[in-house]
């Protein structure tokens, strides 16, 4: 006879539910510092570009001891969804036991992607930006902005933020909502140096190709997340601000893999490969430091690890379980 396992599947609400930005910070800052150490099995993701719709699919898995899991992800980028009201991003995950191979869980990996990657930039926020940061920067207006925003507030005092995008109405729905939910004064930019005044914390969410913003227009001690481009050809971030940035990683073969910034500052000889100073990890466990003045610019590049959403999800399944959430499957 073979024991009867439960199978979850984990609507987007559910996983939102199951996942509070704080708890998802925390989960973050144990995935990094098991990435770091290299105790966990990220192979580098599958990359398929698609024509006739120009679209993007993505596949990353993980392995982890520490969790006693395996997680696969399938995502798929469409640039052209926002136009009929669908997603950009969609993406579903799987976890399995690592100890039999039994199917756990699948879940809506749009909404897993978007808590984590926003608790990827908030691990970050608390790791590399000043104390006393209180006005933040968002460019993009979408759900990865709105988990930016959730996230840097989890972690800072944030008491007010400005959003540009260059579609101006979803920059104020965005600020409408945001102020809202999270109690603090969020306001539209007329220009990407506007947003920059004063801002302390910045983060990029776009799908642009091209940097959103000029290195003159940053304020000193800023702190930047970067986490809209993955392709080596495309970069959010001035080449200056990079070359001047205290840059730190998610993974640094990764980031050299498929980060724009990094790889394009490179070829156009303005950095080498020293230039990164730390993962993200590393700073976590303590075995490097971070940000070493308060005017020094930082810079968290991040390209997305598997073992990010494969710690979340174990997270949604844990706390989901508990909260009664999930539909149970037979498989």
């Amino acid at each position: 006879m073979t024991a009867d396992r439960t199978f979850r599947v984990f609507s987007a609400d559910e996983v939102r539910k199951a996942l509070p930005m704080k708890e998802a910070v925390e989960a973050m800052k144990g995935a990094f510092k098991e990435l770091s150490a290299r105790e966990a099995t990220v192979p580098l993701r599958t990359h398929i570009q698609m024509h006739d719709p120009e679209a993007d699919v993505l596949v990353m898995s993980c392995y982890s001891p520490r969790l006693r899991r395996v997680g696969v992800k399938f995502l798929t980028l469409h640039p052209e969804n926002t136009k009929q009201g669908l997603p950009f991003i969609q993406a579903s995950v799987m976890v399995v036991d690592a100890l039999d191979g039994t199917p756990l869980a699948l879940m809506n990996g749009g909404a897993l992607t978007a808590i984590r990657t926003g608790a990827a930039s908030g691990a970050a926020t608390d790791m590399l930006a000043r104390k006393d940061a209180s006005r933040a920067a968002i460019f993009g207006s979408g759900i990865q902005a709105a988990t930016q925003l959730q996230a840097v507030c989890s972690v800072r005092g944030i008491k007010s933020a400005k959003v540009y995008d260059v579609f101006p109405e979803s920059a104020q729905s965005y600020a409408n909502r945001m102020s809202e939910e999270l109690g603090i004064d969020v306001s539209v930019a007329a220009t990407p140096k506007e947003a920059l005044a004063e801002a302390e914390v910045v983060c990029t969410a776009t799908t642009s190709t091209t940097p959103v913003f000029d290195d003159a227009d940053l304020m000193p001690g800023t702190h930047i997340n970067a986490i809209g481009v993955y392709k080596p050809h495309e970069r959010e971030i001035p080449a200056a601000t990079v070359a001047r940035a205290f840059i730190v990683v998610d993974e640094r073969e990764a980031a050299w893999e498929e980060s724009g910034e990094l790889v394009l500052a490179r070829d156009e000889g303005l950095i080498d490969e020293s230039h990164v100073k730390a993962e993200l990890g590393e700073i976590v466990a303590g075995t490097k430091t971070g940000r070493e003045s308060d005017d020094q610019v930082t810079m968290f590049k991040s390209v997305g690890v598997a073992n990010q959403d494969l710690s979340a999800a174990t997270a949604v399944l844990e706390r989901g379980a508990q909260m009664g959430l999930g539909t149970t499957v037979s498989l």
